[in-house]
């Protein structure tokens, strides 16, 4: 057989469903190859949108997500959505086709050398020099890309090797290893914790990646200690708990933030620094932490670590049930900080104005979504509305791109989710620039028949970028551009259309759009004037 067979049986073997991705000239073999597999092939219309859905699907699923591109701009354009992953902590396994190896040494039509540069946003990646270690390359991407941490991986495949014939088999596929921490350091975090006055757990998305709910769920029953979550650490406690601050993460004073000035321990359980800096909510550097991970946290000295318990998260939190003691500090705090949060969400709910104004939307949006639906926010102003005030129920039912945090991601992530969950509702919550970057992926959708709803927050410029000009300067300068009729380009993708003219339409344009079962888009102009109020009242705000 050809290489690209035996890779694609190697994909077989890791349990591949989908490979998204844009066929070209350099990897037409393996395009073959998957014409009589039984792993679907998802043609995108962009290659960045496939790694965007290859790494929702495997943040979704725990299986690496695989995403394919021919060389030259086919590669460049993957990387985005390869680094996004990567910068997430999503599986995912990338392959792209390349230059033959007779032409590598010389200036030569789209050829780069893609190892080199991949190198920086993936975990690992290798070239296929020598078709007899096609298996080993296989397995040791995927193994890589679902080690904890999880990220990227990435396989370059040479179109002279890709059609070599070779003898293989793919290899067995090892369970992981699980390790836990020293009895005697679970012990010392029981002390830490019990010596505490007010300690404070911040809950990151590893809870999620290591299938930890329940045992994190149980650590906070037994230890009553307020949790914070970070925007990808989303529903790791429902927000109905009264022992829930909801969500940390916008830069500068918030209301959780007061919080964290109270705190003199926090326990980090999960958490990818990347998303949330700890200087923004540890400033001096003096409250200790407790880092509860599968690895090491990065260096950072407003991250000052008193104790590490590393390993498999869910056996540590078990561990840590079992020696924590139920704490007695007055909490009074905790329940005036969720107290001030949810009063805000719940002032706009009847909110009339016009353009509707964020916290209307996020209240129609929850309000019309079950439990365990899945909102996934787009990169913009829209994103730290949402982060701040979509409350969870369930993790992994608001999905936030918070490490490489790039814009376009929520469509093509919505069909990944739609993909992995058809069972639940899916919503991709976009700005009108965000959308403009991957919205040809409506026909993907379209052509897949997935239900997904689109809702975009019309504004007619780069909102988020505006706000921080607004903040620094007073002034806002090169933001603003045209727009099509979104009604009638959606339609013409084949999506039912809909604008929103008035707030009162929004929430049973909503409810309609749920219930169709098919593809909706939904144009709702927002008033953004709502960010540098927001801004005014966080600096208001005293602990």
């Amino acid at each position: 057989m050809k290489v690209a067979e035996l890779l694609v049986k190697c994909l077989e073997q890791e349990g591949v469903e989908y490979v998204f991705g844009v066929p070209g000239e350099e990897n037409i073999d393996l395009m073959d190859a998957f014409y009589d597999s039984p792993i679907e092939f998802i043609v995108t219309r962009h290659e960045t949108s496939a790694a965007f859905m290859a790494g929702t699907y495997g943040r979704l699923t725990g299986n690496p997500g695989v995403c394919l591109a021919t060389l030259g701009p086919g590669a460049t354009n993957l990387m985005t959505g390869v680094a996004n992953s990567n910068m997430d902590h999503a599986p995912l396994v990338a392959i792209t086709g390349q230059a033959g190896l007779d032409r590598q040494h010389k200036i030569s039509h789209q050829y780069y050398d893609l190892i080199n540069m991949y190198e920086p946003v993936t975990k690992w990646n290798a070239q296929i020099k020598s078709a007899s270690i096609t298996p080993e390359v296989v397995r040791k991407a995927f193994q890589v890309a679902g080690q904890a941490k999880w990220g990227a991986t990435h396989i370059d495949l040479p179109e002279d090797v890709a059609s070599m014939e070779v003898d293989g088999e793919p290899l067995t596929v090892a369970n992981r290893p699980h390790t836990e921490a020293r009895k005697d350091m679970i012990q010392q975090a029981a002390e830490m914790i019990k010596e505490a006055e007010n300690p404070l757990i911040l809950a990151g998305n590893g809870i999620a990646r290591q299938e930890a709910i329940e045992e994190f769920r149980a650590f906070i029953d037994k230890s009553q200690i307020p949790v914070v979550h970070s925007f990808m650490g989303k529903g790791s406690l429902p927000w109905s708990d009264d022992l829930s601050l909801l969500t940390a993460g916008i830069g500068g004073k918030d209301y959780i933030t007061c919080g964290f000035d109270i705190s003199d321990l926090i326990i980090a359980v999960g958490f990818d620094m990347a998303e949330y800096p700890p200087k923004n909510w540890n400033p001096d550097g003096k409250t200790p932490v407790i880092h509860v991970d599968t690895e090491e946290a990065e260096t950072d000295e407003n991250y000052p670590v008193a104790l590490n318990i590393l390993g498999d998260i869910k056996a540590n939190l078990n561990q840590l049930t079992d020696a924590a003691e139920t704490q007695k500090q007055d909490s009074s705090w905790a329940a005036n900080v969720r107290k001030q949060a949810i009063d805000e969400f719940q002032s706009f709910q009847a909110d009339e104005s016009f353009p509707v104004k964020p916290q209307k939307i996020i209240a129609d949006l929850r309000s019309v979504l079950g439990e365990k639906d899945i909102a996934i926010s787009d990169v913009g102003a829209h994103k730290m509305w949402m982060a701040r005030m979509y409350h969870c129920h369930e993790p992994n039912t608001c999905l936030i791109s918070n490490g490489l945090a790039s814009m376009g991601v929520a469509v093509p992530s919505a069909i990944a989710a739609k993909m992995a969950n058809p069972e639940q509702n899916v919503v991709a919550v976009c700005g009108d620039g965000s959308f403009q970057m991957t919205g040809a992926e409506l026909e993907t959708a379209k052509r897949l028949n997935l239900p997904i709803i689109v809702l975009m927050w019309r504004d007619e410029g780069y909102g988020l970028i505006e706000w921080h000009q607004m903040k620094k300067f007073g002034q806002a300068s090169y933001i603003k551009f045209g727009n099509p009729d979104y009604q009638k380009l959606a339609a013409s993708y084949g999506f039912e259309a809909m604008r929103i003219e008035s707030a009162e339409e929004l929430k049973p344009a909503l409810e309609k759009a749920v219930s169709m079962n098919q593809p909706v888009f939904i144009d709702c102009p927002v008033d953004y004037s709502e960010n540098m109020k927001l801004t005014e009242k966080l600096g208001d705000i005293i602990c």
